[in-house]
């Protein structure tokens, strides 16, 4: 057997069927919807439980955050925004019009993930245009978080729908 036969028996292509797709889909989601803009979540809330040296810490890591991503996007924004959807255009042809199953579920991660990444950008100019302070902060990054969430439960539902269609597709023809 070549070595290409036994990394494809060892590790199954077959991305809906497979236990660490599910793994990976799950761990992708939550650490998505704990960080926002590069902050844990747990530190929004001890801010403002707590005050004082906990909101400043907050404020100083979103500043720095935000104008990372800021400068980020400002510089390179336009390959970005001509690269991505290229890129998920041709993850896309390859998953639903030559049905490749992994790219499919590497389409069905991805995806999602752009919206996020555009809400991240709202909310980086939303910051910077004067959200960086207290209670507005915190509103902020709390409707970042509600957000994401939103756009990961819907992600989940579609791809569990898809790769149970898939799943089941599979059986019947076997």
């Amino acid at each position: 057997m070549t070595w290409y036969g036994i990394v494809f028996e060892v590790i199954d292509m077959r991305s809906f069927s497979n236990l660490w797709f599910w793994i990976v889909l799950a761990v992708f989601w939550s650490s998505t919807s704990h960080w926002v803009l590069g902050a844990p979540f747990d530190m929004v809330a001890r801010a403002r439980r707590k005050g004082g040296e906990a909101a400043q810490d907050l404020e100083d890591l979103m500043r720095i955050n935000t104008n990372r991503f800021l400068y980020i996007v400002d510089e390179s924004g336009l390959i970005l925004a001509a690269l991505i959807p290229a890129l998920l255009v041709c993850i896309a042809l390859l998953g639903f019009v030559y049905w490749i199953e992994l790219a499919q579920a590497i389409f069905l991660l991805l995806a999602p993930m752009t919206l996020v990444g555009v809400l991240s950008l709202y909310t980086a100019r939303c910051i910077r245009a004067g959200e960086n302070h207290g209670a507005a902060l915190w509103r902020r990054m709390r409707l970042h978080r509600v957000g994401t969430q939103m756009i990961g439960i819907l992600s989940i539902f579609v791809t569990a729908l898809w790769g149970m269609y898939i799943n089941l597709t599979h059986a019947s023809l076997m």
